[in-house]
């Protein structure tokens, strides 16, 4: 009786686990393998965009990038943050228009200029370029109205594939060790995809568990410590200020009695928030220092928040600053998936083609003969 249920559970469990592979292969491959090159980001745009390269260090005032990158900028671009390199590189100048009404995330435009003489080395804006395509394909699917939702279901799916991939790789009789036994079927495919399958279980899990954390964080605000802050209400985008009381070099001297490591950024005042935001390195991320742009004040930085369990989702499926076997862990947790929709694809393909021989040749049988 218990041998027969279990068949039917795994007879329904290979149905479910079949089903969701071959629907889903055609979402899963981009989503998968667009998550694997993200993960080597940085060494993909400088590979991608060669004359974004440079070598020195920022040695130049902040208001000579400043006026450098107001030189090469339209009119009505306003200038929104400078970001220096952490060592050697170029500094990168964000801009962007005034908010239009009905747009409430307009495209910026993205500078990055020689760090040793201002000189302008590229322009791009902000959805432009190989690595954006990317980041919009992994994370919406190209698709901007409900992409992301989309994506978040794909990995609630992937999640169950994984489960019951586990339910169907496990043998049907003896020890578990025969599991990993290479010739369990009669095909290299099916081979294949029991191995793969197996060893990219947990991070598959992790990467799908993540992902879906990513797309649906409002379901997991429950789970965070403090909960997140509303913030400006939707529709209404902040303006930077053209015209500021006092100027960036002025703003980071004030702030440079209060640095906790090398610059990272300075982000300008807006009509919202009339405060220069000076970015410093520190130990396990970053701090803030506020200087009022009216009155030259500085509130010094916050002390470290505990890191949200939105922020670790995000480290664990995108592996930044996790350390190189993680980020080659995640990049072959990309891969595999892709060759297991594959692999599954090609099995559904065969199984379906001995079926039908198996048909035929009964009814060949069932003819009478005469």
């Amino acid at each position: 009786m218990a041998r027969s249920t279990n068949a039917r559970l795994r007879g329904l469990w290979f149905s479910v686990h079949k089903w969701l592979g071959l629907l889903l292969a055609l979402l899963i491959i981009p989503i998968s393998l667009s998550g694997s090159a993200l993960v080597w980001h940085d060494w993909l745009d400088e590979t991608l965009n060669p004359q974004r390269r440079a070598a020195g260090a920022a040695s130049l005032p902040p208001s000579a990038y400043a006026a450098a990158a107001r030189a090469a900028l339209a009119q009505d671009e306003r200038l929104l943050l400078i970001r220096f390199p952490q060592g050697e590189g170029a500094v990168m100048v964000t801009a962007a228009r005034a908010p239009q009404p009905g747009v409430v995330r307009p495209t910026r435009t993205l500078l990055w200029l020689d760090p040793g003489d201002a000189r302008l080395l590229d322009r791009a804006g902000s959805n432009d370029g190989a690595v954006r395509f990317l980041h919009v394909l992994h994370g919406r699917l190209q698709v901007q109205s409900f992409g992301r939702q989309l994506v978040g279901w794909v990995g609630v799916a992937m999640s169950i594939s994984c489960l019951t991939g586990l339910w169907l790789w496990w043998p049907l009789s003896g020890s578990f060790r025969r599991g990993f036994r290479w010739r369990r079927q009669n095909s290299v495919n099916a081979n294949l995809h029991h191995q793969m399958g197996f060893w990219v279980l947990v991070p598959l899990f992790m990467l799908s568990f993540t992902g879906v954390w990513i797309s649906f964080p409002s379901a997991f605000g429950r789970f965070e410590a403090t909960p997140p802050s509303a913030g400006i209400p939707a529709g209404a985008p902040a303006l930077a200020l053209t015209t500021t009381a006092i100027s960036a070099d002025a703003a980071l001297a004030a702030a440079g009695p209060h640095a906790t490591g090398p610059l990272l950024t300075i982000v300008w005042p807006t009509d919202q928030s009339p405060i220069w935001k000076v970015g410093f390195a520190r130990e396990g991320g970053a701090s803030e220092v506020e200087v009022a742009d009216a009155s030259g004040a500085v509130t010094p930085p916050r002390p470290p928040r505990p890191e949200t369990n939105a922020r670790l989702m995000r480290r664990l499926h995108d592996g930044a600053g996790m350390g190189l076997f993680w980020q080659i862990v995640i990049f072959i947790g990309g891969i595999i998936p892709a060759a297991l929709a594959v692999t599954g694809i090609v099995m559904w393909l065969r199984s379906r083609g001995w079926r039908a021989c198996l048909a035929a040749k009964r009814g060949a049988r069932a003819q009478p003969a005469e």
